[in-house]
């Protein structure tokens, strides 16, 4: 009974999905007058490759008047640190 639980205890451990972060950092753009921005934001880890994060931060930026104009890459939390400055109010707003 004792193997069991444990089998059953480290079955579970193993089974459940490593929780991965995953962030892009972008440009965007508002006309009139023309304004740029570049940004980091988080996506979902299923959206982690520059064109899926692309369909999933459209809709947010445009939500407060802004165009995607491209996403530059994503990668995980250890490439926050060196963009954070350069993001500035950009960073993981949206």
């Amino acid at each position: 009974m004792m193997r069991l639980a444990m089998g059953l205890g480290i079955g579970l451990t193993f089974a459940s999905p490593a929780a991965a972060d995953c962030f892009a950092d972008y440009k965007a753009k508002q006309d009139n007058p023309l304004r740029l921005h570049y940004g980091v934001a988080q996506v979902s880890d299923g959206n982690c490759s520059p064109g899926a994060a692309a369909g999933e931060l459209g809709p947010r930026l445009a939500g407060d008047g802004w165009t995607l104009l491209t996403v530059l890459a994503t990668f995980g939390p250890e490439g926050l640190d060196e963009r954070k400055a350069s993001a500035g109010a950009y960073f993981l707003r949206y």
